[in-house]
């Protein structure tokens, strides 16, 4: 299986002292988060890979040495300041540990993700063009391939609606993200798609591609998946370790974070010595081995 620590929280960011322990010990516990009474315990030897997503790799840089699996890292970066991003480090800091992960991990297991482009006054096409191509110059070298994505209607979105303020995308709005990210990316050697978006873009030089495509994970594994039901795109089946309302960067457009109380609760239920990301095992709950 490939493992994705994680698209329902930040992991890397916030818990990988716990991951790194959980590798070592060998196997992780997730709760269903449909049914929390079902337990999926993963068994490290039965893992092929691991799929890293995170706005923040920092506090995982010096640890990746003690994991012996192949490893991908897509890592968000996007121009936005705290009044959309409360709590991410300052993105300068950000781009040279983007620098430092691509010479530990190689070039061609980094995806940067500007993800998800939203529109409104400030944050309008000229100042995203302009973002985009100063970061595909400060990342010339480290980064190849870049994923995009536009904001969608989360149950978050629709809270701080009156923070982000958004403006709809016009085809116009769209043509001209498609135009100038593709030349940015291009005069970089660098690829840019979209993945599993209504607009992908290629009629204006994106590429068509996945998250993570069958071709990719077989190049990483040297075995075949099946497609990933849970995401309905062409990505290889992942097995996600998250917990949903854990991450502390609160993020207004966020999916996986709706509830700030719940976020602050969850951290708090963190302890790095459970086998759990949140929580503990309980005594009536039903263990299965996920293969």
């Amino acid at each position: 299986m490939i493992l994705m620590v994680s698209g329902r929280t930040d992991v890397v960011a916030f818990y990988s002292d716990w991951f790194i322990k959980r590798y070592n010990e060998g196997f992780v516990d997730v709760r269903n988060p449909f049914n929390e009474k079902i337990v999926s315990r993963i068994y490290f030897e039965d893992v092929d890979a691991i799929l890293f997503c995170t706005k923040n790799p920092i506090p995982i840089l010096n640890k990746l040495k003690y994991i012996d699996k192949p490893i991908l890292f897509h890592v968000t970066l996007t121009p936005y300041k705290k009044d959309i991003e409360p709590n991410i480090p300052p993105k300068g800091t950000i781009i040279q540990a983007i620098k430092k992960l691509s010479n530990i991990i190689g070039i061609d297991n980094l995806y940067v993700r500007y993800d998800p482009i939203l529109l409104n006054e400030e944050y309008n096409i000229e100042y995203h063009k302009k973002a985009f191509d100063n970061m595909c110059s400060l990342l010339n070298g480290y980064v190849k391939h870049i994923i995009v994505s536009f904001i969608d209607d989360y149950k978050n979105v629709r809270k701080n609606i009156s923070i982000l303020k958004l403006k709809q995308f016009s085809d116009e709005d769209y043509k001209q993200i498609g135009t100038s990210f593709s030349e940015s990316a291009k005069k970089y050697g660098m690829t840019v798609q979209t993945c599993f978006e209504e607009k992908n873009l290629v009629e204006y030089g994106f590429v068509k591609g996945e998250c993570l495509s069958h071709s990719l994970a077989f190049k990483l594994t040297g075995k075949s998946y099946k497609n990933w039901k849970a995401r309905k795109c062409n990505c290889v089946e992942m097995v996600d370790i998250g917990v949903y309302n854990s991450c502390k960067h609160f993020c207004k457009y966020c999916y996986a974070n709706y509830d700030e109380k719940k976020v602050s609760f969850n951290y708090k239920e963190h302890d790095s010595n459970s086998t759990f990301l949140v929580g503990n095992l309980k005594d009536d709950d039903i263990i299965k081995q996920r293969k």
